[in-house]
């Protein structure tokens, strides 16, 4: 037995799934059911009461997740500590980020990353939100980049910095004309928006709905892109992150001004899950991350 097949075990447990469990490993789904029938002539215990319709324990299942948490989260410690003291930084570090903080503020962190710590290997997934917390939450990631994070009771939420949410518009659209204007400016316009359950659209929502004002919903997207891209061809305008619309504004496709009488801001953090013990390679990550805001 070997710590490989009691962290492939507890992934299972903690995803109720095979796919997801091999998906994390790097392994078959296939190699996954033998660890686990290897675990169970070992211990001779029945672990996992396998079926269709339900994923379920046994006893003997929960009494091996219990310890094999402990034993895991222990070596982690061990290995971190070790590594320390060798002065070394390296391993895996598997993040999922919403579309917007990966296109336009990750990059920046990863190259002065990698740059400091060429061995250690990032492996990045562009998620909508939701996602990001039930990658982190299922252990498929080790760390998640969110925008207006939400508590949850199995995850820690370090914060990163605070994105300034400005109005874009088509250059010619009469509202470009303006350096700043006031929210009750665009009551009555065309608004593209992102979709209903994403955080910032909440956000916007709540700014407009605290301000009186009213507009019209022209189009409603899932990604920061689709939404620039949709202003851009004059479809309404949009109030979105300033860090999302640099290259726009250098190539004048978009325009872009100020909101009055409001600080707006998109809170930025990382989470993880508080059971985890953040490796020295986790920990520096999470550093220049935040060093980076």
């Amino acid at each position: 037995m070997q710590i490989d097949s009691l962290k492939v075990y507890c992934d299972l447990v903690e995803t109720e799934s095979f796919t997801k469990a091999a998906q994390i490993n790097g392994v078959t789904q296939s190699a996954v059911s033998q660890q686990i029938s290897a675990l169970e002539r070992t211990f001779k215990s029945l672990l996992v009461e396998r079926s269709k319709k339900q994923f379920r324990l046994t006893r003997e299942g929960q009494v091996l997740y219990d310890y094999s948490k402990e034993i895991l989260q222990t070596y982690a410690a061990l290995d971190g500590r070790l590594q320390e003291l060798k002065h070394i930084i390296s391993g895996t570090i598997r993040v999922a980020t919403i579309y917007s903080i990966g296109l336009h503020i990750l990059p920046p962190c990863l190259k002065k990353y990698m740059q400091s710590y060429p061995t250690v290997n990032l492996h990045v997934e562009y998620r909508r939100s939701n996602q990001v917390y039930e990658d982190v939450v299922s252990n498929v990631v080790d760390l998640g980049l969110v925008a207006y994070p939400t508590k949850h009771p199995e995850l820690e939420i370090a914060p990163l910095r605070k994105d300034p949410l400005v109005l874009v518009c088509h250059p010619h659209h009469p509202l470009a004309k303006q350096t700043s204007i006031k929210l009750k400016a665009l009551a009555g316009q065309n608004m593209v928006s992102f979709a209903r359950d994403i955080p910032t659209r909440k956000a916007v929502d709540r700014m407009l709905r605290e301000a009186g004002v009213s507009v019209k919903q022209a189009m409603e997207f899932d990604n920061v892109e689709t939404v620039k891209r949709a202003v851009e061809i004059d479809s309404g305008i949009a109030i979105i992150p300033a860090s999302s619309i640099a290259q726009e504004i250098q190539q004048q496709t978009l325009a872009s001004v100020a909101i009055e009488n409001g600080r707006y801001f998109r809170p930025l953090a990382a989470i993880y899950k508080k059971s985890r013990v953040l490796s020295p390679a986790m920990t520096q990550f999470l550093g220049v991350l935040k060093a980076e805001g």
